[in-house]
């Protein structure tokens, strides 16, 4: 994942995941001829629409309003994604979609989505909303990607209670909250908020991707509940100890990289742990790696730039102690 960048830009992160949507899918039908498909501004009722097909992808052609979509009566895939769309309208009849993307237009609002009650994905990231709205017909919905808005606070999700995914990422979000009734939600991905607690996820225990990397968190707790979660993604942030893990056995990737960490400890029941990253914290003390001699799994593992660096024996002491080791930071191991 985009995660496993050492100095993680969240919307790298963020297209990955929504990248995982087109796994397996065959490449989406463009109706644009080259001519159209140039800067120009379109006329839509200058584009031929197979009424037939189930996949349109519009991306990138400077539409400015939403319409003569009326004859799409098959379409199950709404590509709008890089346009200057200011608004969500004259969608009704497109009941049988299924996704709708329109990443990167210059929406304020999330608003005429009530008649789309078969959409289980939606993208409307990197657009101006300020708040969650107009989501409540969505009971279907799986995947809701928010990526880079305005978005102050969560809420307004309590009808959404088939979500698996939910990407808020690079917004302006400083509680966690309001999760109570997503009990499917899998992957949850904050990242780049303003986050000053982890808390009220008790109810979250299906989450397998937890992700708050670039917050102003300072301690790692309220996670007890979450037994399912395999990845955790706390870089960048202000954590000083590492604790609180005691019920996350299942984890397999634990990222800490950036943070104010000066001993590696509490580490030696995940047994599971695959990726270890924590490179650029304060740990100096080669005893430390003794906490993940239980972890016979573990593949990666990222040190650079702790104190512990500076030692010459460097890569060759993380081997003695970790053979089964096979990457060390950025460079693989020589079997």
């Amino acid at each position: 994942m985009a995660e496993q960048g050492m100095d993680v830009d969240w919307q790298e992160e963020s297209e990955e995941s929504g990248d995982e949507r087109r796994k397996g899918r065959p490449e989406r039908r463009s109706v644009l001829t080259e001519e159209q498909g140039q800067d120009m501004p379109v006329d839509m009722g200058s584009i031929e629409l197979d009424s037939d097909t189930e996949e349109v992808d519009l991306n990138h052609c400077r539409i400015g309003k939403i319409e003569r979509f009326e004859t799409l009566r098959n379409v199950r895939v709404l590509c709008l994604r890089q346009n200057v769309i200011k608004k969500i309208e004259n969608l009704e009849s497109l009941t049988m979609l299924h996704e709708l993307d329109l990443n990167d237009n210059l929406l304020t609002r999330i608003e005429n989505l009530n008649a789309l009650e078969s959409l289980e994905i939606l993208d409307l990231s990197f657009n101006s909303l300020r708040k969650i709205e107009g989501l409540e017909r969505l009971r279907n919905l799986k995947k809701l990607f928010l990526v880079n808005n305005k978005i102050v606070k969560i809420d307004k999700l309590e009808h959404l209670q088939g979500l698996e995914m939910l990407e808020l990422g690079s917004n302006r979000i400083r509680v966690l909250e309001n999760f109570e009734k997503l009990l499917r939600l899998e992957s949850l991905f904050l990242g780049k908020n303003k986050i000053t607690k982890l808390q009220n996820l008790d109810y979250s225990t299906n989450l397998s991707v937890l992700s708050l990397q670039s917050n102003r968190l300072t301690k790692i707790e309220g996670l007890s509940f979450l037994v399912n979660l395999q990845e955790l993604y706390l870089s960048h942030n202000g954590i000083e100890v590492i604790e609180g893990l005691e019920n996350n056995r299942k984890l397999t990737t634990l990222d800490i990289a950036s943070n104010r960490v000066k001993k590696m400890e509490n580490l030696n029941h995940l047994v599971n742990l695959q990726e270890c990253w924590m490179n650029d914290n304060l740990i100096s003390n080669w005893n430390d790696l003794d906490e993940l001699k239980n972890a016979k799994e573990l593949q990666t593992i990222y040190l650079e730039r702790n104190p512990l660096h500076q030692d010459p024996q460097y890569r060759r002491k993380i081997m003695l102690v970790l053979p089964w080791v096979r990457q060390i930071d950025a460079t693989f191991v020589r079997i």
